[in-house]
């Protein structure tokens, strides 16, 4: 049966919600968006037709309110839900409250979220429907002594998954019989903490296994296809970070087993809409298994529609309304190579920890036919600690998976982004990677290959002087201001900054890098506009000038002319700070001054300290306790991730910093003792 849908409710918010409202509008649908209170001056608020605050930061008091979610709803006039992904998204009783209320959701009906979102259950489904399903457990005995015999007959080593797992909790890996026990409770232990259940099931554990997930798409008339299928092999802590489509090294006969495989799976509960099936590839054996269904749209779902040419939102919308699927297996085409990388707020250099803060500065590369950019932030947004860390996704398409990689490498270098650590030149890495290059990947990539993708990118001393001269150029430029607003005419022998005049003008600058390490440079003005720059006493000098321009896009640049070569980088200045963003990558610098010499701290080694920002989510220990190094203290969770805070010492807890609920910056103490 054929609905009007005129209105839609986004119950998300970011990039999804970007994305929804930019099809909506094609579509000639207004949207309603939904912001939490520190979401107020969002980009999808301000792009949507109507936005109405739904609660406080905290995703359990607005995201995930579902009365208040509904109530919006209906007082808006909406027809209709789209829930994006994460969220609620795949709530079952969620797609139930809004059937009961009048609205049309947009996704599977909620007996398919449920039968698929139960792990045993849907293996269950999957095995009668004739998909192949990894050799496992999946019965309702939970004894230690029935899973450990269980395991035996399976094979070590064996995976131990939370029936109501994702995201890598409540999943540990037993190699051997004796270790089974352990890795048991603790993955009960993580399972019933993250989702209120302890039951487990067993699977055989495939080493060096591919992430191959399988784009299906079903209508309310029994029609059902799939859109060919993506690696999603490249992760960290179990989440995603490059996606491609198709997948390398698969085969026309492969991907037609894996395509039919995963209708076979979306009609066995009578799915409609978008979805996503996942398997895990055994290369070595070329055989593959049914893991998971996701039934929602997939953050990944923009390299799919580069190879389609397809809208899979407009046809989400479409089909919620009773419209036929737009078009019929024979009639969906795989053309050319497509790769997305998830740009994350994080430090990839300190476990990937989230790296929640301020946008000072946000350049993206500009939209092509072969190139989009998925994003729902702008410059001098917040990066919240209460939300997902991805930044944006960067979206290239071309003929060739090589040429996609190459394209998707220059785009990145075009990414510029100050105010905190992003994962931009681990990504460069990524896609420079001869490995990956080569598809000899697995979800262990970035485990195997870290001492090459985790070394951090030194800048050339080209770079370095970049930096000096781009400093010493925007010092004249204020001095030359500074002037003309006094009045007085301005002598550059008596602006040049921090330069001593003898027979010469000369200049000691440090600079800071990256990672900590110290630049000594001697500069020395040459009464021509040119400088010669000596780097930390070496023998190599640097003759060079240059000029600061506006580009195009109102961004400084800076031109360098060294004596057998020109150079071109955009540049940032922010306080004490110089961001360089050159063709080899960012850098930046801190400018040394006396200042700093004065900077303390209040840590010291009897605290116990916060890596990352975040909220403090639980707090172990009480005043007059003593504790043992190594003993948990404090939870603390940003950005999806919950990290636990220990002491470094023995001692006994002096004082206890923050509530639960507080928020945490990074590097402070949490605990003194």
């Amino acid at each position: 049966m054929k609905k009007n849908i005129s209105k839609i409710l986004i119950a998300n918010r970011g990039e999804i919600a970007c994305r929804i409202i930019r099809s909506a509008r094609k579509l000639g649908i207004k949207t309603v968006s939904v912001y939490s209170e520190v979401d107020r001056n969002a980009r999808n608020v301000l792009e949507s037709d109507e936005a109405y605050c739904i609660g406080p930061a905290p995703s359990s008091q607005s995201y995930l309110n579902q009365n208040k979610l509904i109530s919006l709803a209906k007082n808006t006039n909406c027809d209709a839900v789209h829930p994006g992904y994460g969220f609620l998204s795949e709530n079952a009783t969620f797609a139930e409250f809004c059937e009961r209320n009048g609205l049309v959701f947009i996704g599977p009906p909620a007996s398919a979220i449920r039968d698929m979102g139960i792990k045993s259950t849907s293996k269950r489904i999957m095995s009668e429907a004739g998909v192949p399903v990894i050799p496992g457990y999946h019965a309702e005995d939970q004894d230690n002594s029935v899973l450990r015999l269980e395991a035996g007959k399976i094979g070590f080593p064996v995976m131990i998954k939370a029936i109501l797992g994702g995201g890598g909790k409540g999943m540990r890996i037993s190699l051997r019989e004796d270790d089974f026990i352990s890795q048991l409770e603790s993955a009960r232990r993580e399972s019933l903490s993250s989702f209120g259940d302890e039951n487990v099931l067993l699977e055989k554990y495939i080493q060096a296994p591919r992430h191959v997930e399988v784009q299906v798409f079903a209508d309310q008339y029994g029609n059902c296809v799939h859109l060919n299928e993506r690696d999603c092999s490249i992760q960290r802590r179990h989440q995603k970070v490059i996606e491609e489509a198709p997948a390398p090294r698969i085969d026309s006969i492969l991907r037609e087993q894996i395509g039919s495989a995963a209708v076979r799976a979306a009609k066995a509960v009578n799915y409609v809409g978008a979805g996503t099936v996942e398997f895990i590839y055994d290369e070595p054996t070329n055989n593959f298994y049914f893991m998971e269904m996701n039934t929602r749209l997939q953050v990944e779902h923009p390299i799919t529609e580069m190879i389609t040419g397809t809208d899979l939102v407009e046809w989400q919308i479409r089909v919620a309304s009773g419209e036929e699927l737009p078009l019929k297996q024979d009639q969906i085409p795989l053309k050319g190579h497509s790769v997305e990388a998830r740009i994350y707020a994080e430090d990839t250099y300190s476990g990937f920890l989230p790296s929640a803060g301020h946008l000072s500065y946000l350049n993206l590369p500009e939209q092509s036919d072969g190139v989009r950019v998925e994003t729902g932030v702008r410059e001098n947004d917040e990066v919240s600690v209460h939300y997902d860390p991805m930044i944006a996704k960067l979206v290239v398409w071309a003929e060739t998976r090589s040429e996609a990689f190459a394209k998707l490498h220059s785009k990145l270098l075009e990414c510029h982004i100050v105010g905190l650590n992003t994962n931009l030149e681990f990504l460069s890495k990524l896609c420079s990677n001869r490995n990956l290059l080569d598809g000899k990947i697995d979800t262990s990539f970035i485990d195997s290959n870290k001492e090459d993708l985790l070394q951090r990118l030194e800048p050339k001393p080209e770079e370095i002087v970049q930096a000096a001269l781009g400093l010493i150029l925007r010092e004249n430029e204020l001095s030359i201001e500074k002037a003309a607003q006094s009045g007085d005419p301005y002598d550059p022998f008596l602006t040049l900054r921090g330069f001593r005049v003898n027979h010469l003008f000369t200049r000691d600058l440090k600079m800071i890098g990256n990672a900590g390490k110290d630049y000594n440079l001697k500069i020395t003005y040459n009464k021509s506009n040119s400088y010669t720059i000596q780097i930390n006493g070496s023998d190599e000098i640097y003759h060079v000038e240059g000029v600061l321009e506006k580009n195009p896009h109102n961004r400084t640049s800076l031109v360098s002319h060294f004596a057998d070569m020109v150079t071109k980088c955009n540049i940032h200045f922010e306080d004490d700070f110089i961001h360089i963003f050159t063709q080899n990558g960012t850098f930046s610098f801190e400018i040394w001054r006396s200042k700093l010499t004065e900077k303390t701290t209040n840590v010291n080694v009897n605290d116990a300290v916060s890596p990352m920002p975040g909220i403090v989510n639980k707090i172990l220990v009480k005043v007059g306790d003593k504790i043992s190094a190594g003993d948990a203290v404090m939870i603390v969770i940003a950005m999806k991730m919950e990290l636990v805070i220990k002491a470094s010492k023995d001692g006994i807890v002096q004082e206890v910093l923050y509530d639960v609920g507080g928020k945490v910056p990074k590097g402070v103490p949490v605990i003194k003792y």
